[in-house]
């Protein structure tokens, strides 16, 4: 697979001030957000738009989110192609799962890796989800450890100041994995596919993202069977019921200080 660019971008700006003042140029790096063509054995599935960095583990983590195959090892092959108008993300799946493609398949195209857009109908959307099967025990000051770390860990956000990152954390809050996207749900594909491809098994430990917390991360954590997920900014109210449901343990508007727990719903 070809080596894709570094996810950023130089640009040239000029900086405005309120108070005023003479007219300042700076350069600095800008985050790369291109079209990436998805396919299956030859079927155009979705067009999604990402950073186009670790495609290997995009594309796996997202066959996972999308049902599509169990594991990391059904996927045949993967290769990525740069085109003048994107990327195109060629995935061989064996007959099996294929099957499964031709019968989804849609041309679908999107602001980010989202696990309901395109869904057919309001019950595929809503299904309920199996109940976790993994508990670790994450201690509060583990959580915050992770908290506290988790800035130098984000290089792409560092050059950029505007990539995601979903980070896969021990159960003591040491962070042994990152990955960052343009997207909310990309980095969280991108981190899933990693750990599916290391032989990682995500109920060892818990996943934290820099983002707000909507239904669909909280779907493709419990699919991904991590126990405990914590996030910067504040859950959505489905967020929160389907992770009650499921008995993910959902820590939301997560600050170097404070986090949120969720007890229930008020009647």
């Amino acid at each position: 697979m070809p080596q894709p660019e570094n996810g950023t971008k130089p640009f040239r700006f000029s900086v405005i001030r309120a108070e005023g003042g003479p007219l300042e140029i700076i350069d600095r790096q800008t985050i790369v957000e291109a079209a990436i063509s998805i396919e299956y054995n030859g079927i155009g599935y979705a067009v999604m738009m990402a950073t186009p960095v670790d495609l290997d583990d995009f594309g796996t983590g997202f066959s996972l989110s999308e049902g599509l195959i169990e594991n990391a090892g059904q996927i045949l092959a993967i290769d990525s192609h740069k085109t003048d108008l994107g990327w195109i993300l060629r995935i061989q799946l064996p007959n099996e799962s294929a099957e499964k493609v031709f019968a989804r398949a849609r041309q679908r195209v999107s602001e980010s890796s989202c696990g309901l857009c395109g869904m057919d109908n309001l019950h595929e959307v809503m299904r309920l989800l199996p109940r976790m099967e993994a508990q670790i025990d994450v201690p509060d000051a583990a959580i915050f450890a992770a908290l506290s770390s988790l800035r130098e860990h984000q290089t792409l956000n560092a050059a950029t100041g505007s990539a995601h990152a979903a980070a896969f954390c021990a159960a003591d809050g040491t962070i042994l994995m990152t990955r960052e996207d343009v997207g909310r749900h990309n980095a969280l594909d991108k981190l899933i596919g990693a750990l599916a491809r290391l032989g990682i098994d995500p109920s060892s430990g818990f996943i934290l993202l820099t983002a707000r917390c909507s239904l669909e991360l909280v779907q493709k954590t419990i699919l991904a069977n991590c126990a405990t997920l914590v996030t910067i900014s504040a859950a959505s109210d489905l967020a929160l019921q389907f992770a009650r449901s499921s008995g993910l343990r959902l820590v939301s508007l997560a600050r170097p200080d404070s986090a949120l727990v969720a007890i229930g719903q008020i009647d």
